[in-house]
C-alpha cells in the first residue's frame, strides 16, 4: 500500500520502488553530497532539491505540490500540503523513491566506506553509528554540519 515512506518497512519500500518508476508519467530523483549541505544548511539544500526535481517533472498547467513547505523559484503553481505524504499518492509515491534511493546508496556506501555499517544505519543515528564515528572518526560522506545531541558529546574531524 502507498503512503509515507517512514511508514512501510524496508521491504515495502523496495517493493513500491520499480511499481511506482513503472507507472510515474515522470521521475527525477535529485542528490546532494555532503559538502554542498554543510555549505547551505539541510532545509535550503533540501528546498533547491526539491525545486529542481519538481522543475523536471512539472508540465505546463500542472500543479506542483511539495510536503510541507514552498519551494521558491519554481515556474510553475505550487501548493505546499502540510503531512502531504499522508494526503496525496504523488508525494506519498516521491517520499518512497527517495527514501528506497537513499537506502541503496548506503548499502553502496557501506563497501566503499568499510567499518561504519552503512547498510545497517542506512546514515540514521544509531548508537552503532556513533560508534563507530568514534572508532573510526567520520568519512568523507558524513556531514560535519550535523546537530544533534548525540553526535554533540563526539570529538568530529
Amino acid at each position: 500500500m502507498l503512503n509515507d515512506s517512514k511508514q512501510q518497512t524496508p521491504e515495502g519500500r523496495a517493493a513500491l520502488y520499480p511499481v511506482i518508476l513503472r507507472i510515474a508519467a515522470k521521475v527525477a530523483i535529485v542528490s546532494r553530497c555532503a559538502p554542498g549541505i554543510d555549505a547551505r544548511g539541510l532545509h535550503r539544500t533540501n528546498l533547491a532539491a526539491l525545486r529542481d526535481a519538481l522543475a523536471r517533472v512539472a508540465c505546463e498547467g500542472c500543479v506542483c505540490l511539495s510536503d510541507g513547505f514552498p519551494v521558491a523559484g519554481l515556474r510553475h503553481e505550487q501548493r505546499a500540503v502540510i503531512g502531504g505524504d499522508a494526503k496525496s499518492a504523488a508525494i506519498a509515491a516521491a517520499s518512497v523513491l527517495a527514501k528506497e534511493t537513499r537506502d541503496r546508496y548506503m548499502r553502496r556506501a557501506d563497501a566503499a566506506h568499510p567499518g561504519w555499517e552503512f547498510a545497517q544505519h542506512v546514515g540514521y543515528s544509531t548508537p552503532e553509528h556513533r560508534d563507530a564515528i568514534e572508532r573510526l572518526g567520520v568519512s568523507p560522506l558524513h556531514r560535519m554540519s550535523f546537530q544533534s545531541t548525540a553526535y554533540q558529546q563526539l570529538a568530529l574531524g
